[in-house]
């Protein structure tokens, strides 16, 4: 039940009411018509987001052959935007205290679209690197303000569900992003193949700002200064358990994406010689992590965060081992046990940081997401170099190193779990 008009004047002086409408307002209940509606509309921004910055990807073999580039310097397509993407994100989540949280992801999404646009466009490779960092900058309005917008507004009952909806939308945007291209850029060309993707990000943002209800819980704070943004800064790395979940962010996204920026190198070279069309059908994977990310959610939210992320991380140890053999059906069962426990991970430990971070809810998910995407960018581009050295088994060897340090940070969190300190 919400409280009436009058109540609320009544039992909020006005001073105290613009600074915590949480007194008043009730959280968004699970199952109710405005959960579905938040949901669906941060599934659009959260596919929104993983098309626009991964559609690169299985474009790699082409961008080497189009601009005469190694697989190495390929990838820095994607890991300069997930860099550019990590600091953004940072600086995004401190000012995002003092911004309306709808307006900030909707600028991020229209203009992040616009430059996919324009890289269809380029005529020369250091341009496209240019403009793909660009909207790694562009995009940084977006996941750290959707991680704070739900741990705000949901209720906590609900919050795993509804994180792993969200995070369901960027499955569905990786792979929208990796299959639409690869199809395209078979009949098409791969510039086609990058400005379809861009249309479809500018239809995806109207989505978003037509379904997405007002903020109940959050009023923009002004006038935040550096002392404010430090002193908070200070306790998310005091906080038990949260520096860990930093770098499970790191360690998460960097195998993730580590593993899938050379799978298309292997799958293009004899044996088995696939079409571009052809690999990214493997990436119809990706609708494994549309059902693991909501079903993880709620998972944790039943039996605990901690079991379930250390399931996750094994399971894509498991992935990473069968891609190791030789029958493309163990590859792509491989790939697909990465990606369904990839998924369940990122939901149950992005959901994990809202529910320990007692204030400043943006920056917490903001410094989650920078290790995220510095484990996308470092690791993504290392793999290279492995790649070239070692072949897929030194790829394989480097992802299966990170993730058994995964395992045991994830044993970490579990521990405190049960003593009731996580």
């Amino acid at each position: 039940m919400t409280a009436s008009p009058g109540a609320d004047r009544k039992t909020a002086p006005s001073s105290a009411s613009a600074a915590s409408p949480s007194a008043t307002l009730p959280y968004i209940e699970r199952g109710s018509p405005a959960f579905w509606r938040a949901s669906l509309a941060l599934l659009f921004a959260g596919y929104a987001t993983f098309s626009l910055l991964y559609c690169v990807q299985p474009l790699l073999p082409a961008f080497s052959q189009t601009f005469g580039v190694s697989p190495a310097q390929s990838s820095l397509s994607l890991s300069f935007s997930t860099a550019a993407l990590a600091g953004a994100i940072f600086v995004a989540g401190f000012f995002s205290e003092g911004w309306s949280r709808r307006a900030m992801m909707t600028a991020s999404l229209t203009a992040s679209s616009l430059l996919t646009l324009a890289v269809a466009f380029v005529p020369h490779w250091e341009t496209l690197l240019v403009l793909r960092t660009l909207e790694g900058i562009a995009l940084g309005g977006v996941p750290a303000v959707a991680m704070a917008w739900l741990a705000e507004e949901m209720h906590p009952e609900g919050l795993g569900l509804s994180m792993g909806l969200y995070v369901g939308g960027t499955a569905i945007g990786g792979m929208a992003g990796r299959v639409i291209t690869g199809i395209c850029t078979d009949l098409f060309g791969w510039r086609v193949a990058v400005a379809v993707i861009g249309v479809l990000g500018l239809c995806s943002m109207f989505a978003f700002r037509s379904l997405l209800p007002p903020s109940r819980h959050f009023v923009p704070k002004r006038g935040l200064g550096f002392s404010h943004h430090h002193a908070a800064l200070i306790r998310h790395f005091g906080r038990p358990g949260l520096p860990v979940l930093f770098v499970m962010g790191f360690v998460l996204m960097g195998s993730f994406v580590t593993l899938y920026n050379y799978i298309g190198y292997r799958l293009i070279a004899p044996p088995y010689s696939m079409s571009q069309a052809a690999i990214g059908a493997i990436f119809l994977v990706y609708l494994t992590g549309v059902v693991a990310s909501p079903w993880s959610g709620r998972m944790a939210d039943t039996f605990g965060r901690g079991r379930v992320l250390i399931a996750s991380l094994a399971l894509m140890l498991a992935g990473v081992v069968l891609t190791m053999f030789t029958p493309l059906y163990a590859i792509a069962a491989g790939i697909a046990c990465l990606t369904i426990g990839f998924f369940a991970g990122h939901a149950v430990a992005s959901g994990w940081v809202g529910r320990l971070a007692r204030e400043a809810k943006g920056q917490a998910a903001a410094l989650y997401l920078l290790a995220y995407y510095l484990g996308s960018s470092i690791m993504g581009s290392v793999g290279g170099h492995f790649w070239a050295g070692w072949g897929w088994g030194g790829v394989a060897g480097l992802v299966a190193v990170l993730l058994v340090a995964g395992l045991a940070l994830a044993r970490v969190l579990r521990a405190r779990e049960r003593e009731g300190a996580a």
